[in-house]
């Protein structure tokens, strides 16, 4: 398997965990959280999107699907347009209301077909390229790439608790 056959089959898996965790909530469901400033299963699916879909973007040298595809529009949410939830306080999260799971899952899929686009681009070559200069060591590609995986499946699996938890009250 190449490397890039290996990102595709990681990015994956991070579809399959967020499709698990949004199933059957209703968007009432979606913005509960399992204790007062805790986050939940929205703002976590949210948050992981937007993150992977700042993050690609900017190594792509592309438009985020975000504000390129009208997603922010639907979403209308009370936030700065490029807002991540990158530090958010729970005003803050509270704010993230999506409406629908099928809102929410319409945006990740966006995400989720430009990014899978994205990688099929790459050559194995391509990973080492630096794209952020401002680290020590500078970050490159394969990092990045690896880091948006890591921190999106981490989310992915703090959504599916906290439905586990919704599910169980």
């Amino acid at each position: 398997m190449h490397s890039t056959e290996l990102l595709l089959d990681a990015y994956d898996r991070i579809r399959e965990s967020v499709h698990a965790a949004v199933a059957d909530l209703s968007a009432d469901d979606l913005a509960t959280r399992p204790a007062p400033d805790a986050n939940s299963v929205g703002w976590l699916v949210w948050h992981l999107t937007r993150v992977q879909d700042d993050h690609v973007a900017d190594v792509a040298g592309t438009e985020q699907v975000w504000s390129g595809q009208g997603w922010a529009d639907r979403f209308g949410l009370d936030l700065p347009v490029g807002d991540t939830g990158y530090g958010h306080d729970s005003d803050q999260v509270a704010k993230v209301r999506v409406g629908s799971p099928e809102l929410l899952t319409g945006y990740y899929e966006a995400v989720h077909e430009r990014t899978l686009g994205y990688l099929r681009g790459l050559e194995a070559g391509d990973l080492d390229e630096v794209v952020d200069e401002n680290w020590d060591p500078p970050v490159t590609l394969g990092a990045r790439l690896v880091s948006v995986l890591a921190d999106d499946l981490q989310h992915a699996g703090q959504a599916a608790y906290a439905r586990g938890l919704l599910r169980r009250s």
